[in-house]
């Protein structure tokens, strides 16, 4: 039963974990500015870069806790 919880919980984290990375913004702006064009204001490149900072560290702690989960559902499974 436990075993059960913990695998539906490694995947709904690793479907989080996959769209927190999806969603920043590459550190390669080169081409993409150059497809888009820089459009963006003064203000809003600002509030991109916290967003991005705020993805950064929620995938960062996600991570961690996903690679925590797996080393705890292996050693439940081990039992």
């Amino acid at each position: 039963m436990l075993e059960t919880i913990l695998g539906i919980i490694l995947i709904v984290m690793a479907a989080i974990l996959v769209v927190c990375v999806l969603m920043q913004s590459g550190k390669d702006k080169r081409l993409s500015g150059a497809i888009a064009g820089a459009a963006e204001t003064f203000f809003a490149k600002g509030k991109s870069h916290t967003r991005d900072k705020m993805l950064s560290k929620l995938t960062t702690a996600l991570a961690c806790v996903f690679v925590v989960l797996v080393v705890v559902l292996y050693v439940v499974a081990a039992v």
